[in-house]
């Protein structure tokens, strides 16, 4: 029995678990793509080529970049010895393993230094905190153009937040030299219909789109409303999270980091001085 693809009603319905979504009146194949998105935890054997990888990257080059610096580089693991130890230096989670390919997103001024000390050229701008932001916001920004990519081939992704749980130790397993960051990681692959993974819903609009000037009482009662959204969904995952619970111990001290807390030390530790 042929499936009904889903509408853009439903699919802004399913983003949002609102019952009475808006109907949108503009609609393309890209916005599909961005509604569909879901984390993939569990992939197929089947291996990401050299050519798909290739249009990956080239997607994430397409990506803003401040100042056109392009401060980012990318490192594509796919040995499973090291994959192994990456996993367990990012907390141990199976699908690291899984995947066929994990892209490392690393805040890049190697080159740039490479390129200063060629030259007898001044980089002093390079050791303040302005530059390191624009170093993981250009990872940023990239390897999301890359998520795009691969959602709209098919493909499955992931972020990983926890390599920077670690980061000396990731920083030596991958040759990072000096003024190379991990900023996170990303599995691509093929996902496994077995995990049947859902589209999470986000917060309600109310809370985040603000206009003219910010209001912080009036999210609270979309905040409460997304509350009771998520606990449908965390139930059909057979999860008995609370949101709220979730996101306050997940800042709740400098415990639940994991070991994140020393993240200005380790960036220190690896040449970013952060003035």
């Amino acid at each position: 029995m042929t499936q009904t693809a889903p509408t853009p009603t439903h699919l802004v319905q399913q983003r949002y678990r609102d019952p009475e979504p808006a109907q949108p009146t503009q609609w393309n194949p890209v916005l599909d793509v961005l509604y569909r998105h879901r984390s993939v935890r569990r992939y197929l054997t089947d291996p990401v080529t050299d050519d798909t990888l290739r249009l990956l990257i080239s997607a994430a080059q397409s990506a803003p970049t401040s100042s056109n610096l392009q401060v980012w580089s990318v490192i594509a693991v796919r040995d499973h010895e090291r994959k192994a130890r990456l996993a367990a230096l990012a907390g141990n989670q199976v699908h690291i393993l899984q995947a066929p390919v994990l892209l490392v997103w690393t805040a890049d001024f190697a080159r740039l230094r490479q390129l200063a000390a060629d030259r007898a050229a001044p980089l002093d701008g390079a050791d303040y905190l302005e530059s390191s932001y624009v170093g993981f916001i250009d990872a940023a920004l990239a390897a999301q153009n890359a998520v795009v990519a691969a959602e709209s081939l098919g493909l499955g992704t992931v972020y990983l937040g926890a390599l920077r749980n670690n980061p000396e130790d990731v920083a030596a397993e991958l040759n990072l030299p000096p003024q190379v960051f991990a900023v996170f990681g990303l599995l691509v692959g093929h996902p496994d219909p077995s995990e049947d993974a859902r589209v999470k819903p986000r917060l309600p609009q109310g809370a985040v789109l603000h206009h003219e000037t910010y209001d912080l009482v009036a999210q609270r009662d979309h905040v409460a409303d997304y509350e009771s959204r998520i606990a449908e969904f965390y139930a059909e995952q057979e999860l008995s999270h609370s949101w709220t619970e979730r996101v306050l111990a997940r800042l709740a001290s400098e415990e639940s980091l994991n070991g994140r807390h020393r993240l200005r030390e380790s960036l220190a530790n690896h040449g970013f001085r952060l003035k």
